[in-house]
């Protein structure tokens, strides 16, 4: 069983940046892929930054440039460095690791989330 929790979240002001974590427990030897994803209000949840176990990144057009993954497997946290936010970068951001079955179906967790407000 592995268990995700993500910190970091809070409110800032256009322009500002944040640091996200996700710090996760139990085994991540099969683990293949973590991700960031952001649930604006009203809103599907929708792809931000994904970090593979080699290191391979991507990041959703929006806020390329801006965001910046990372991962620290000794400490088994994934970090989102969040630059030059803006007010539409504003809701809930969830971590998931993703993992090989290994004969049988893939499979992957998710963290509760941290909110995340630019408002000014």
């Amino acid at each position: 069983q592995v268990q995700l929790t993500e910190s970091g979240g809070g409110s800032v002001q256009p322009g500002e940046s944040l640091r996200l974590s996700c710090a996760a427990t139990g085994s991540m030897a099969s683990m293949y892929a973590m991700a960031w994803y952001l649930q604006a209000p009203g809103q599907e949840r929708i792809h931000i930054a994904r970090i593979t176990s080699e290191g391979v990144t991507r990041y959703a057009e929006s806020v390329q440039g801006r965001f910046h993954i990372s991962r620290d497997s000794a400490k088994n946290t994934m970090y989102l460095q969040m630059n030059n936010l803006k007010p539409e970068d504003t809701g809930v951001y969830s971590c998931t690791a993703q993992f090989r079955g290994y004969g049988r179906p893939d499979y992957q967790y998710w963290g509760q989330g941290t909110q995340v407000t630019v408002s000014s």
